[in-house]
């Protein structure tokens, strides 16, 4: 028994806890000491102290400093006691723990530098460490604000953002309270289908062509879709679609993955669907699982226009009077800068699902928060925003479209404590037992709620000539100590 397990055990009784060295044991608090400290000083003033009142006047205030010390050093010892039982029951997280601290002074020791900054305590590495990430030295802090509510298909959302960008989560808030007093926004889940396209190789063009002709042929669609589902209870194959470059054969599978991300799910699906088709053609070379067709992580056209994980299109008619009171501008100066800045704008930079303000703010924060694949962000982000005067030009029409938000509640970061809070503040944590999919389904949602909030704020404080403002009084200044924000 170490030095400091010999102390705590010496010292336990303190805590009510019974051991062979001390046999008393008595719950400790505030009131119980000053009593019991009360009366053993009464006891000895009556046999020594009788008379002696200026004494009694030094002594009671010790009295009561000796009780509060006693109450606070009893919680500290129950702190450590139950520190080191939670070790001794989770060895893995102990073995865990002591990992990072050899890997970062691993590092110490090779670059001289200590990551003295970079915290490491107070983190379930046990969830983390095998199956997240290897080697793991700590972990970052980033602050969570949350914009809201976001009054989204008749139901209230508070949506956690984990970012620095400052005025963003304000921002947010600001288009929220204009969705709410305007009535509220309502979206609409148009797909919901994760894909993967493998590419193989046959020894001629025609051979290829009767690949596709097989794949492509809705008689076969069951066969294959039997074979594919097996991987998972979860999976479910809604269609296959291919295309030829020469003798090569680029497939893509669309399917359905419950409450889940669901890359993982589709890929062993593929790897079953490429074996039996192994068995039939066996002249079919698989070049790889994943290709470049997929373009996962990148802005493409066949993600844009075909889709890829959810597809939400969000609107709003916002008021007239709305937009005066809130934003502090005019319907007519939001639809013509829309259309100059989001439309003809990203159209002459060539942008690729890049016609918004910065909906890769919202979604990217939202992300971080929620435990989501941070790469998916680039095609999650691709969004279009459409502003319109409707009703004799006296509201305003607001829409969002984002054809592939790369979300799951179950799986990967969302099972860390922190991002499973803000699921559960969202009330989509985990997987849907009434309906699979549909956790992640709201998540998606939500997130285009929150980016139509966040374009309609954005461009209204363009409009009115806010933005760099209320950027240089709440960045600078504060970052830099500056008085209103000047350099």
């Amino acid at each position: 028994m170490g030095s400091r397990r010999r102390f705590l055990s010496r010292l336990s009784f303190l805590s009510g806890e019974k051991n062979r060295r001390s046999p008393f044991a008595f719950p400790v608090s505030v009131r119980r000491t000053k009593l019991l400290l009360s009366i053993l000083i009464f006891v000895g003033s009556l046999r020594h102290l009788l008379g002696l009142r200026e004494a009694l006047a030094v002594i009671a205030p010790l009295v009561y400093c000796l009780g509060f010390s006693t109450f606070f050093l009893a919680k500290f010892i129950a702190f450590l006691r139950e520190k080191e039982r939670d070790d001794e029951r989770s060895p893995l997280q102990a073995d865990c723990k002591r990992e990072v601290l050899i890997h970062r002074e691993t590092l110490r020791r090779i670059t001289g530098r200590g990551l003295v900054d970079l915290p490491h305590h107070g983190f379930d590495y046990s969830s983390s460490s095998e199956w997240l990430c290897e080697p793991t030295v700590g972990y970052v802090q980033l602050p969570v604000g949350v914009p809201g509510p976001l009054l989204l298909d008749g139901i209230q959302y508070y949506v956690p953002m984990a970012t620095t960008e400052g005025c963003l989560v304000a921002s947010v808030s600001r288009g929220c309270k204009a969705i709410a007093l305007s009535g509220g926004a309502t979206s609409v889940l148009l797909c919901d289908g994760m894909t993967l396209m493998p590419v193989v190789r046959l020894p001629s063009v025609g051979r290829a062509a009767e690949l596709k002709t097989f794949l492509e042929n809705p008689n076969n669609l069951e066969t294959l879709a039997e074979l594919f589902n097996s991987a998972s209870r979860f999976a479910k194959l809604q269609e296959i679609k291919c295309a030829m470059a020469g003798r090569s054969l680029y497939m893509r599978f669309r399917c359905g993955t419950g409450d889940a991300m669901g890359m993982d799910i589709v890929s062993e699906g593929v790897q079953i669907v490429l074996d039996y088709l192994l068995n039939n053609f066996n002249d079919m070379e698989v070049i790889s699982t994943s290709s470049k067709f997929l373009s996962e992580n990148k802005p493409a056209a066949m993600n844009w226009k075909e889709g890829c994980g959810k597809s939400v299109v969000c609107e709003a008619i916002i008021k007239e009077e709305v937009v005066k009171e809130v934003f502090k501008t005019n319907i007519p100066a939001l639809v013509e800068l829309n259309k100059i800045k989001s439309l003809a704008g990203s159209a002459v930079a060539g942008s690729l699902g890049g016609f918004n303000a910065h909906a890769g703010n919202i979604t990217s924060a939202i992300f971080i928060a929620t435990g989501q694949d941070l790469a998916a962000n680039v095609e999650s982000s691709q969004c279009i925003t459409m502003m319109e005067a409707v009703n004799d030009g006296k509201e305003l029409h607001v829409s969002v479209t984002l054809p592939s938000i790369a979300v799951g509640t179950v799986g990967g970061d969302t099972e860390l404590a922190s991002q499973s809070a803000c699921l559960d503040l969202l009330g989509v944590v985990g997987e849907s037992l009434e309906s699979p999919g549909a956790n992640s389904g709201q998540l998606a949602t939500i997130i285009a709620g929150a980016v139509l909030a966040g374009e309609l704020s954005l461009l209204s404080a363009l409009a009115a000539g806010h933005l760099v403002n209320s950027h240089m009084k709440h960045n600078r200044s504060l970052r830099r100590g500056t008085k209103n924000g000047q350099l």
